[in-house]
């Protein structure tokens, strides 16, 4: 059983900078892919950005890149997205997800993905 646990949420203003992390237990293969969603009330669950652990590719919403980065440290079977420049819209609840197998094709689609978090809130004030 996967489980995974988020954090590093919170409040900042729009410009700052969060950086969430998604802390792995119950595998330690690195054929998985790793996903960042969000969620704002009243709006779909979205894809942000995603990595396959086993080699590295990162795959990103055209919202946030540029500005958020998704990476890994296989040590601590962690994986983390830093975000930049946030603004006042990436206000939302934040939950990592993973599935065995790559992440091409299905990255952004929630119901690809068997594991989930309970989510970190990261609220961006204007």
């Amino acid at each position: 059983q996967v489980q995974l646990v988020e954090s590093g949420g919170g409040s900042v203003q729009a410009g700052g900078s969060l950086t969430l992390s998604c802390a792995a237990v119950g595998y330690t293969t690195s054929n998985y892919c790793v996903a960042w969603f969000r969620q704002s009330p009243g709006k779909e669950r979205e894809g942000v950005a995603a990595l396959y652990a086993g080699l590295g590719n990162t795959f990103y919403a055209p919202s946030v890149k540029g500005r958020f980065t998704i990476s890994q440290d296989n040590a601590k079977n962690t994986r983390y997205l830093q975000m930049n420049d946030l603004k006042p819209e990436d206000s939302a609840m934040y939950y990592c997800a993973t599935n065995s197998g790559g992440c091409a094709l299905r990255w952004s689609r929630p119901g690809a993905f068997a594991s989930w978090g309970q989510g970190t809130q990261v609220t961006v004030s204007s």
